[in-house]
């Protein structure tokens, strides 16, 4: 800071020699009152002299408040040095001082008439910093004129001023005409003024995703080509930035762009690269593969990207990133240079770890016994974190390149005998991944892993073990004596070690039944009677129940043969790479997460897709919660399957209306239902010294079992059992029955029913809860999972009563769409967590989607019109609803009970022609085109949206209430 104040206020027009480090060294007291009259000096060098200690004394944040008049005063000079100063003052302090700052608009007007453009564009660089309400509308009238100016370098400063005055004052700025004005600029003769216009257009552009400022079109991409030539590097950043949001109609334009975009791939500037690099990946993906000039293009985008591995490491890391990035889209880039991500001597650590990730992503059959080779250097290495990330890399190698399996085992043996603690660990984690991709292929070398029992101190590599030995144990004499040691400290091990070792010692068991029935009942004591832990709990029981009715099926469970594991787990899932990919070169790129995962404000989130892949070209943006919805989430957010953790956090009272989620799965509850009646005693013939209470804290199964149905979400335990999983809602019914989402086998007892209905505007969710377990139900409360449409209670669940048993209630429960969205599998799925006093249960449902069709989702026929050319081609879905016999208008009417609402119909060739919309609660409009023949059964429908993941559930509503 003080450097930029010295370089700011040094004195270069009267060439002093003197450093101004002075005007830093001051402490007397009453210094205010002498700078005040030093302001006010009639002499010019004095008043310099004073204004330059004013801006000392605010750089090193001392308060200088108090002398606003006195500088404000000063800014009548034709000393431009002087003037930069008292503006640098103004844009500190004019938000602590708004009534003083208005004294200054009068010099703003007059210097931005000034002959000398420098002031001029000075003059509206400051007014675009004061951040102050009171003045902006008096600064309107001199940036017009700027924007206007014949000098370029005015013209670029206030473009940008623009894009600060629409963060201050946006109904201003587009009142005032400002935005058209900045578009007209795109055309400027300048390119300098042509880059700081987009720059500014794309501002905006972010803060208001809907309004469509970069109207890009072929013409204007010809203009901003044209510009990128001639304008500085930042300056082709911006514009690059800009092209990378187009979506060329065709291949043609596609490649034309490309040729244009390639020179900058050689620029000095590793920013411009990256920029540069961005469009073409977005570009290349409308290029047919087999086109000459694509092959050539992937030959291009090596060079500079080995060249920028050539910089300082921080620029490398970035660099790396971003690579990390194309090799996971396009490996065949890279695929020859190898040898440029080897790992250097002296490369920082962060350096080195992100090379090898690379090297793994680009190891082949061609180059693997290259990478095989730097791979055993690194083991060892003296960086403990760098060795252990080659030993697992290794494994890696073995299970992506099926032909150097047994050279990578042979290399890991090898490194098993340097007898490094670490790296013996290491070597045995990746070593069972191996024997999961290639089962009877390995297991050799079982014996020599079994060696270093007693050296495996961490939880991963100790259960690893386990799961070795468990997993052959028909294959290992002493198989019983090497669990029986790790069971010896079994409460001081971690939870990973704990499950492992019980899974392992009953796959023992099934096994070897007659030798282990000792220790099959000891660890199953221990994981029931003994833990805290509710995961171990669960797991104890489901086994010693499976066990305890039907060996055979426990074995069928148990002991069932395991899918191979893919070679590619830590792929970024390809939905958030190609929204990466849109992003190379910015921060996105370097964490491996959407903006919106980092970025905070109340800026509308944009999430960019890839032409082609993603069937829009264009970004689909979202500005509110609830449009985000249709997205795909961010990797931040964790996806379906990975909610288990919020378990932990699920706090639920009767007044909860909403909180933290319920894991996804609905068969959490397993462990706390004596499903099979038995216990251990039974299979092993004595008491395992159980609490006799235990039995009476387990209810017996219902008799009969509710119907099951197939419920996304729903598996895991509850499919063990053949249970079925969570109910799915019949889709799109007007007035569909009520369907069993929890039976009471799943929730102690309690069974609940229920439906969706959309009244006056309001949904609900009317339920039966009915109590078939012995005891009374109370103090009910229930709870939403983070939805794909922000659904959650609206308020509590309303039971007044108790529920007693063999009673059934009737409860409804309105429901708001404003809580916490994360995109759902399907998109209509919800997962629900209801309590009571005598447990917390989940289950899953699905709503139909016309709940959320407004009351208000009629379109006015212009806007439809406009609407449907607006939304790319590439969003359009095409349905057929088969074995209708309605005609158009009975058609129309029952649609509209479900807000489907016809804006207007004709006919053409004797086919009925209805064009309708309907309005999503998150404010998504979907359009709709349903074709009508006499005659004919079988409807054709085209749905078009911004959010085209939309379009299958609402065609499936379609389905349904036409055919209700």
């Amino acid at each position: 800071m003080q450097e930029w104040a010295n370089q700011l206020c040094e004195n270069r027009q009267f060439g002093s020699k003197m450093t101004d480090s002075k005007y830093f060294t001051t402490t007397k007291k009453g210094e205010i009152f002498e700078l005040k009259a030093e302001l006010n000096s009639d002499k010019k060098e004095k008043k310099k002299e004073a204004v330059k200690k004013v801006i000392a004394s605010m750089t090193v944040g001392k308060d200088v408040s108090a002398l606003f008049p006195d500088v404000v005063n000063c800014m009548q000079t034709d000393n431009l040095e002087l003037k930069k100063l008292v503006y640098l003052y103004l844009m500190n302090y004019a938000k602590s001082q708004p009534d003083m700052a208005i004294m200054a608009v009068n010099t703003f007007v007059k210097d931005c008439e000034d002959p000398n453009p420098l002031i001029r564009a000075l003059a509206v660089r400051t007014m675009g910093c004061i951040r102050v309400d009171k003045i902006t509308e008096y600064l309107c009238e001199p940036l017009r004129k700027c924007l206007k100016d014949e000098d370029p370098y005015v013209r670029k400063t206030a473009a940008v001023c623009v894009a600060k005055l629409h963060d201050i004052n946006a109904q201003l700025v587009e009142d005032q005409g400002f935005l058209d004005t900045l578009k007209d600029l795109i055309s400027d003769s300048n390119p300098m003024v042509v880059a700081n216009a987009v720059a500014a257009l794309s501002e905006i552009a972010e803060s208001h995703p809907n309004s469509n400022l970069l109207d890009l079109n072929p013409q204007t991409i010809n203009k901003l080509l044209t510009a990128l030539n001639e304008c500085t590097e930042w300056g082709q950043i911006f514009i690059l930035d800009c092209l990378a949001n187009y979506t060329p109609r065709d291949d043609r334009e596609s490649q034309s762009i490309c040729e244009r975009v390639t020179p900058r791939l050689s620029h000095a500037n590793s920013a411009v690269v990256l920029s540069a690099v961005k469009v073409l990946m977005k570009f290349m993906e409308m290029l047919p593969k087999d086109l000459d000039y694509y092959g050539t293009l992937l030959k291009k985008l090596a060079p500079p990207l080995v060249t920028l591995l050539s910089a300082e490491p921080e620029l490398q890391y970035v660099a790396l990133r971003n690579i990390n990035l194309i090799v996971q889209r396009r490996p065949e880039i890279l695929k020859h240079e190898m040898k440029v991500f080897f790992v250097k001597y002296n490369d920082p650590i962060y350096v080195k770890l992100e090379k090898l990730d690379i090297m793994i992503r680009l190891a082949s059959q061609a180059n693997i016994a290259q990478v095989l080779a730097e791979l055993k250097e690194y083991a060892t290495e003296v960086d403990v974190d760098f060795v252990r990330k080659a030993v697992r890399a290794i494994g890696r190698c073995a299970i992506k390149v099926e032909q150097s399996a047994e050279r990578c085992v042979s290399t890991l043996l090898d490194l098993i005998q340097t007898k490094v603690n670490y790296v013996v660990q290491e070597a045995i984690v990746v070593i069972k991944d191996i024997f999961r991709k290639y089962p009877n292929k390995y297991e050799s070398v079982i014996a020599t892993l079994c060696e270093n029992l007693d050296s495996l101190d961490e939880p991963e590599a100790r259960a690893a073990m386990i799961w070795i030995v468990g997993e052959y144990a028909e294959r290992i004499d002493n198989a019983d004596e090497l669990l029986e040691s790790f069971l010896e400290g079994f409460h001081d091990e971690s939870t990973q070690v704990q499950l492992q070792l019980l899974t392992a010692i009953v796959k023992l068991f099934l096994k070897k039944p007659t030798e282990t029935q000792e220790l099959v009942q000891q660890v199953l004591s221990l994981a029931t009677q003994d833990s805290d832990n509710p995961d171990l709990r669960d797991r104890g029981y489901i086994y010693w129940r499976l066990l305890s009715t039907d060996p055979v099926a426990a074995k069928e469970v148990v002991l069932a043969e395991k899918p191979l594991i893919s070679e590619e787990t830590d792929l970024i899932e390809p939905t958030l790479l190609e929204e990466l990919i849109c992003h190379i070169g910015t921060l996105a790129s370097v964490y491996h997460k959407p903006p919106s995962a980092f970025v905070e404000g109340s800026r509308g989130v944009q999430h960019k897709r890839l032409p082609g892949s993603a069937g829009s070209g264009e970004s689909v943006e979202s500005p509110d919660p609830g449009a985000a919805a249709t997205e795909t989430p961010p990797a931040v957010i964790p996806s379906q399957g990975d909610l288990l953790g919020d378990l932990l956090n699920l706090d639920l009272t009767p007044t909860t209306t909403t909180g933290p989620p319920p894991p996804t799965t609905s068969g959490m509850q397993m462990g706390a239902m004596d499903l099979l009646g038995g216990g251990l005693d039974s299979l092993l013939g004595g008491d395992i010294g159980g609490n006799p209470a235990m039995g009476a804290a387990f209810g017996a199964a219902p008799a009969t079992m509710p119907a099951s149905f197939n419920a996304p979400g729903s598996g895991g335990l509850d499919d063990l059992f053949d249970l079925g999983g969570g109910v799915g809602m019949p889709m799109g019914a007007l007035n569909p029955p009520k369907a069993v989402w929890l039976p009471a086998m799943k929730a102690k007892g309690l069974e609940i029913s229920g439906v969706f209905v959309r009244r006056a505007g309001v949904i609900q969710m009317e339920m039966t809860l009915t109590n078939k377990a012995m005891s009374v139900m109370t103090d009910f409360a229930i709870q939403f999972n983070r939805n794909s449409f922000g659904l959650a209670p609206a308020g509590p669940l309303q039971i007044l009563t108790p529920l007693s048993p063999n009673q059934s209630i009737e409860a409804a429960l309105p429901l708001s769409t404003v809580g916490p969205v994360m995109k759902m599998e399907p998109l209509n799925n919800l997962q629900v967590a209801v309590k009571n006093n005598i447990d917390v249960f989940y289950f899953s449902c699905q709503y139909p989607i016309s709940m959320l069709f407004v009351e208000d989702g009629k379109m006015e026929r212009q806007v439809f019109l406009a609407t449907w050319k607006d939304i790319p081609n590439d969003n359009e879905s095409q349905f057929q609803i088969k074995d209708c016999h309605l005609n158009s208008d009975a058609a129309s009417n029952k649609l509209q009970s479900s807000n489907i609402f016809t804006i207007a119909k004709r006919t053409v060739e004797g086919q009925d022609m209805l064009y309708q919309s309907m309005k999503l609660t998150n404010g998504i409009w979907v359009l709709a085109e349903l074709r009508v023949q006499a005659g004919n059964p079988n409807y054709t429908i085209s749905l078009k949206c911004r959010a085209p993941e939309v379009s299958q559930c609402v065609f499936q509503n379609y389905e349904a209430v036409l055919k209700n």
